[in-house]
Protein backbone atom coordinates (compact mmCIF):
# COMPACT_ATOMS: atom_id res chain seq x y z
CA UNK A 1 0.00 0.00 0.00
CA UNK A 2 1.31 3.55 -0.80
CA UNK A 3 0.67 5.37 2.44
CA UNK A 4 1.60 8.71 1.15
CA UNK A 5 1.25 10.73 -2.22
CA UNK A 6 4.76 11.46 -3.97
CA UNK A 7 3.20 14.60 -5.25
CA UNK A 8 2.51 15.84 -1.67
CA UNK A 9 6.14 15.90 -0.67
CA UNK A 10 7.72 19.45 -0.42
CA UNK A 11 10.70 18.80 -0.49
CA UNK A 12 12.75 18.47 -4.40
CA UNK A 13 15.00 15.94 -4.17
CA UNK A 14 16.28 16.12 -8.04
CA UNK A 15 16.82 20.16 -7.44
CA UNK A 16 18.53 19.13 -4.09
CA UNK A 17 20.74 16.71 -5.87
CA UNK A 18 21.84 18.23 -8.73
CA UNK A 19 22.93 21.08 -6.57
CA UNK A 20 25.13 19.38 -4.59
CA UNK A 21 26.52 17.45 -7.38
CA UNK A 22 27.26 20.69 -9.17
CA UNK A 23 28.52 22.38 -5.76
CA UNK A 24 31.08 19.37 -5.97
CA UNK A 25 31.88 19.78 -9.65
CA UNK A 26 31.24 16.05 -10.48
CA UNK A 27 29.35 14.60 -13.78
CA UNK A 28 26.74 12.48 -13.66
CA UNK A 29 28.83 9.91 -14.90
CA UNK A 30 31.38 10.62 -12.32
CA UNK A 31 28.89 10.30 -9.38
CA UNK A 32 27.70 7.07 -11.11
CA UNK A 33 31.33 5.60 -10.56
CA UNK A 34 31.49 7.28 -7.15
CA UNK A 35 28.20 6.00 -5.59
CA UNK A 36 28.31 2.53 -7.38
CA UNK A 37 24.92 3.48 -9.55
CA UNK A 38 24.30 4.23 -13.10
CA UNK A 39 24.43 7.42 -15.09
CA UNK A 40 21.25 6.51 -16.45
CA UNK A 41 19.60 6.22 -13.28
CA UNK A 42 21.10 9.51 -11.39
CA UNK A 43 19.97 11.73 -14.61
CA UNK A 44 15.82 9.93 -14.44
CA UNK A 45 16.61 11.35 -10.72
CA UNK A 46 17.38 14.21 -11.57
CA UNK A 47 15.12 14.97 -14.18
CA UNK A 48 12.26 14.19 -11.68
CA UNK A 49 10.99 11.10 -13.53
CA UNK A 50 12.29 9.05 -10.33
CA UNK A 51 11.60 8.66 -6.52
CA UNK A 52 14.83 7.54 -5.11
CA UNK A 53 14.71 4.63 -2.12
CA UNK A 54 16.45 5.77 0.67
CA UNK A 55 18.85 2.62 -0.48
CA UNK A 56 19.59 5.09 -2.91
CA UNK A 57 19.87 7.95 -1.16
CA UNK A 58 22.43 6.90 0.93
CA UNK A 59 24.67 5.54 -1.21
CA UNK A 60 24.69 8.51 -3.06
CA UNK A 61 25.13 11.02 0.15
CA UNK A 62 28.10 8.53 0.59
CA UNK A 63 29.39 9.58 -2.65
CA UNK A 64 29.06 12.84 -2.07
CA UNK A 65 30.69 12.60 1.39
CA UNK A 66 27.31 14.40 3.01
CA UNK A 67 24.98 13.03 5.41
CA UNK A 68 21.66 12.12 4.13
CA UNK A 69 19.53 14.61 5.70
CA UNK A 70 21.34 17.40 3.28
CA UNK A 71 18.84 16.11 1.06
CA UNK A 72 15.81 17.17 3.10
CA UNK A 73 17.69 20.29 4.99
CA UNK A 74 16.04 23.77 4.75
CA UNK A 75 16.78 26.94 6.86
CA UNK A 76 13.58 28.74 7.17
CA UNK A 77 13.73 31.72 9.08
CA UNK A 78 12.69 30.92 13.20
CA UNK A 79 9.41 32.80 14.85
CA UNK A 80 7.91 32.41 17.94
CA UNK A 81 4.24 31.73 16.20
CA UNK A 82 3.99 29.02 13.96
CA UNK A 83 0.97 27.96 12.05
CA UNK A 84 1.39 25.27 9.91
CA UNK A 85 -1.43 24.39 7.72
CA UNK A 86 -1.55 20.60 6.78
CA UNK A 87 -1.07 20.78 3.08
CA UNK A 88 2.37 22.75 4.21
CA UNK A 89 3.73 20.20 6.42
CA UNK A 90 7.93 19.13 5.74
CA UNK A 91 6.83 15.89 4.42
CA UNK A 92 9.88 13.89 4.03
CA UNK A 93 9.79 9.91 2.86
CA UNK A 94 11.67 6.77 5.71
CA UNK A 95 12.26 3.54 4.21
CA UNK A 96 8.74 2.22 4.34
CA UNK A 97 6.99 5.19 5.85
CA UNK A 98 7.16 9.17 6.25
CA UNK A 99 7.95 11.86 7.94
CA UNK A 100 6.00 15.00 8.77
CA UNK A 101 7.14 18.20 10.43
CA UNK A 102 4.75 19.93 12.40
CA UNK A 103 6.92 23.06 12.55
CA UNK A 104 9.61 22.71 14.98
CA UNK A 105 12.29 23.41 11.92
CA UNK A 106 10.24 27.35 12.02
CA UNK A 107 10.28 27.39 15.55
CA UNK A 108 12.86 29.28 17.35
CA UNK A 109 12.38 27.65 20.99
CA UNK A 110 13.80 23.98 21.75
CA UNK A 111 10.88 22.21 20.88
CA UNK A 112 10.44 19.40 17.66
CA UNK A 113 6.96 18.00 17.01
CA UNK A 114 6.91 15.43 14.29
CA UNK A 115 4.08 12.53 12.83
CA UNK A 116 5.64 9.42 11.41
CA UNK A 117 4.02 6.97 8.93
CA UNK A 118 4.64 3.25 9.33
CA UNK A 119 4.10 0.40 6.97
CA UNK A 120 4.10 -3.06 9.19
CA UNK A 121 7.27 -4.18 9.84
CA UNK A 122 9.32 -1.27 9.60
CA UNK A 123 11.79 0.41 11.68
CA UNK A 124 14.30 3.09 12.64
CA UNK A 125 17.32 0.56 11.94
CA UNK A 126 19.84 -1.91 13.53
CA UNK A 127 21.52 0.64 15.52
CA UNK A 128 19.78 2.77 18.37
CA UNK A 129 19.73 6.29 18.34
CA UNK A 130 20.50 8.83 21.45
CA UNK A 131 20.60 13.04 21.28
CA UNK A 132 19.88 15.12 24.03
CA UNK A 133 16.77 16.47 25.26
CA UNK A 134 13.36 14.06 26.32
CA UNK A 135 10.73 12.38 23.65
CA UNK A 136 7.29 12.15 23.99
CA UNK A 137 5.67 9.59 21.79
CA UNK A 138 1.73 9.70 21.58
CA UNK A 139 0.61 6.50 18.95
CA UNK A 140 -2.43 7.68 17.33
CA UNK A 141 -3.37 4.10 15.19
CA UNK A 142 -1.84 0.90 14.90
CA UNK A 143 0.99 -0.54 17.19
CA UNK A 144 4.43 0.91 18.06
CA UNK A 145 7.14 -0.62 19.59
CA UNK A 146 10.15 1.21 21.47
CA UNK A 147 12.67 -0.02 23.19
CA UNK A 148 14.34 1.88 25.52
CA UNK A 149 17.92 0.84 27.42
CA UNK A 150 17.25 -2.48 28.37
CA UNK A 151 13.36 -2.31 28.01
CA UNK A 152 11.15 -2.69 26.04
CA UNK A 153 7.44 -0.76 25.25
CA UNK A 154 5.03 -1.82 23.69
CA UNK A 155 2.21 0.62 22.74
CA UNK A 156 -1.30 1.02 21.17
CA UNK A 157 -3.45 3.63 19.86
CA UNK A 158 -4.10 5.95 22.63
CA UNK A 159 -0.95 4.87 24.51
CA UNK A 160 1.78 7.19 25.32
CA UNK A 161 5.57 6.86 25.99
CA UNK A 162 8.10 9.89 27.83
CA UNK A 163 11.69 9.31 28.25
CA UNK A 164 14.94 10.73 28.67
CA UNK A 165 16.52 10.41 24.77
CA UNK A 166 19.77 9.98 26.06
CA UNK A 167 19.06 6.68 26.17
CA UNK A 168 19.27 4.32 23.26
CA UNK A 169 16.13 3.79 21.54
CA UNK A 170 15.09 2.31 18.75
CA UNK A 171 11.08 1.90 17.50
CA UNK A 172 9.56 -0.57 15.06
CA UNK A 173 6.34 -1.27 13.90
CA UNK A 174 5.08 -4.90 15.13
CA UNK A 175 1.82 -5.48 13.71
CA UNK A 176 0.16 -5.78 10.56
CA UNK A 177 -1.09 -2.70 9.42
CA UNK A 178 0.19 0.94 9.46
CA UNK A 179 0.93 3.20 12.35
CA UNK A 180 0.69 6.60 13.35
CA UNK A 181 2.70 8.03 16.28
CA UNK A 182 2.96 11.78 17.11
CA UNK A 183 6.69 12.45 18.41
CA UNK A 184 7.61 15.59 20.20
CA UNK A 185 11.06 16.25 21.35
CA UNK A 186 11.65 19.41 23.35
CA UNK A 187 14.90 20.27 25.90
CA UNK A 188 17.50 19.61 23.56
CA UNK A 189 20.82 21.68 23.17
CA UNK A 190 20.45 24.53 21.05
CA UNK A 191 21.86 24.50 17.86
CA UNK A 192 20.86 20.80 17.77
CA UNK A 193 17.90 18.79 15.48
CA UNK A 194 17.29 15.97 17.01
CA UNK A 195 14.24 15.32 14.75
CA UNK A 196 17.19 14.75 12.05
CA UNK A 197 17.86 11.05 13.88
CA UNK A 198 14.90 10.03 12.84
CA UNK A 199 15.04 10.57 9.31
CA UNK A 200 17.87 8.21 8.56
CA UNK A 201 15.20 5.18 9.89
CA UNK A 202 15.48 1.99 7.87
CA UNK A 203 19.66 2.67 7.37
CA UNK A 204 20.65 -0.68 7.41
CA UNK A 205 17.75 -2.27 6.48
CA UNK A 206 17.18 -0.80 3.25
CA UNK A 207 21.09 -1.18 1.48
CA UNK A 208 18.77 -4.60 0.84
CA UNK A 209 16.20 -3.12 -0.83
CA UNK A 210 17.83 -3.04 -4.81
CA UNK A 211 16.49 -0.70 -6.96
CA UNK A 212 14.82 -1.68 -10.13
CA UNK A 213 16.52 1.34 -12.09
CA UNK A 214 20.37 0.25 -11.14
Amino acid sequence: MDIFDQEALSVNISERLRDLREERDLSIRALGRLSGLSANALSVIERGMSSPSVSTLFKIATALEIPVTAFFEVTPPKQDVVLIKSSERNRIPLYRGLWEGLGGEHFEGLVEPFMITLEAGSSSGRFPMTHSGNEFVFCLRGELEYEVGDDAYHLEAGDALLFSASLEHTWHNPGSKVTNALIIICGFRAGESPSKYHLASGKKEAESDEDTEE
